[in-house]
């Protein structure tokens, strides 16, 4: 069963969405969504891979491991974790 329900993502959502995202956003990530799995990467970690979502500072990828081999996907409804990852922004 996917610790990530449709609840967790949108909220995960909404929160790397806002205008004032910054990475102060993910602090308190584990006390939020316990049992949600949270990886944070460099962009070049994960080049070539598609996001699920794109926002202006942040691109979330979701991560499934329903066969014990952890894989992206772009299934919410298999997703068990996310990575995200901060975008450069321009000074």
């Amino acid at each position: 069963m996917s610790a990530l329900t449709t609840e967790n993502l949108a909220q995960i959502e909404a929160l790397l969405s806002a205008p004032d995202a910054d990475a102060s956003v993910l602090a308190d990530f584990r006390q939020r969504f316990p049992g949600v799995s949270l990886t944070r990467c460099d962009p070049s970690d994960v080049d070539g891979e598609r996001p699920y979502k794109e926002f202006s500072r942040f691109n979330l990828f979701l991560v499934s491991a329903v066969n014990h081999c952890v894989t992206m996907t772009r299934d919410p409804a298999v997703a068990t974790g996310i990575i995200v990852v901060q975008n450069k922004v321009s000074p």
